[in-house]
């Protein structure tokens, strides 16, 4: 799960830079920031519920 959060990550940041940089794929910038923002809560939701990446 770790692994998916971190490439979900990261793929938010490309989009979110390409959409800053690129005027005409201005989309791509509220496609990022929702992917960082789903990145974000998942990350928390981990946090809060203790998860260790044991459970299956």
């Amino acid at each position: 799960m770790n692994l998916l959060l971190i490439i979900v990550i990261i793929v938010a940041i490309v989009l979110a830079i390409t959409g800053g940089l690129v005027q005409s794929l201005n989309f791509l910038l509220w496609v990022g920031l929702v992917l960082a923002a789903i990145a974000i809560v998942a990350w928390l939701i981990r946090k809060v519920a203790g998860g260790n990446g044991s459970r299956v």
